[in-house]
């Protein structure tokens, strides 16, 4: 079966022991430190799964190179919501209404939202491959509002900063979504949106960063 663009972005992620190497993403938090807690969440052996998480964990693998890694680490332990999200990933990842430069833009908005290392370092470069400017993207990651958007990225961007910090949108904002969008691409960036964010929490909750060796995108204390 052919590898996925998401497996092997997975892949990028998950390096040799990165989760048991994986950093808090609190600023307090050294490298030595987090390398010598015991991880949260153990990584999952495909030998020990229950007879209702294994056939999950058989469809992931068939899909991922890195087997039952990154948030399906995490997915697993519950076995029903990791079924109901698995197929929620596949649509809004692979099959959505949305291009993939704005799908990955969107993303990449809540992963600057919420200082998400490992959101931000396996989309940022999926991004720029599917066509997002490298400029937009750079001050997307400094916390500006990002100058140069085309037009569809300027209502994506006004439209999911509203909605994730405002808890509301306006008319005018709307509006000019609606002139970018048609009601079944709406939907879809709410839902992706709202399915990297549970992503966010499910890597912070876990304090999984970057692999070892890599830098991650965003310093102690930036904000």
């Amino acid at each position: 079966m052919k590898t996925s663009l998401h497996a092997l972005s997975l892949a990028a992620m998950l390096g040799t022991g990165w989760l048991l190497a994986s950093l808090s993403q609190n600023a307090g938090h050294s490298v030595s430190t987090a390398v010598a807690r015991e991880p949260r969440f153990p990584q999952l052996r495909f030998e020990d799964l229950n007879a209702q998480q294994r056939p999950l964990a058989e469809k992931i693998m068939k899909v991922s190179s890195v087997g039952i890694g990154g948030p399906y680490n995490l997915m697993l332990r519950s076995p029903v919501f990791a079924e109901r999200a698995h197929e929620v990933y596949d649509y809004l990842r692979w099959h959505s209404s949305l291009p993939a430069r704005l799908s990955e833009f969107a993303i990449l908005i809540q992963g600057r939202l919420w200082r998400s290392q490992v959101e931000w370092f396996a989309h940022y470069p999926l991004a720029i491959k599917a066509g997002l400017s490298e400029a937009v993207a750079a001050d997307l990651k400094a916390n500006r509002r990002p100058g140069g958007m085309k037009p569809d990225e300027e209502a994506v961007y006004d439209f999911c900063m509203d909605l994730s910090t405002k808890h509301a949108v306006s008319d005018e904002v709307f509006d000019r979504l609606r002139t970018q969008l048609n009601d079944q691409q709406v939907i879809d960036l709410i839902g992706i949106s709202g399915n990297y964010v549970t992503t966010a929490m499910l890597l912070a909750a876990a304090e999984q960063s970057v692999p070892p060796g890599k830098q991650p995108p965003f310093s102690p204390g930036e904000p």
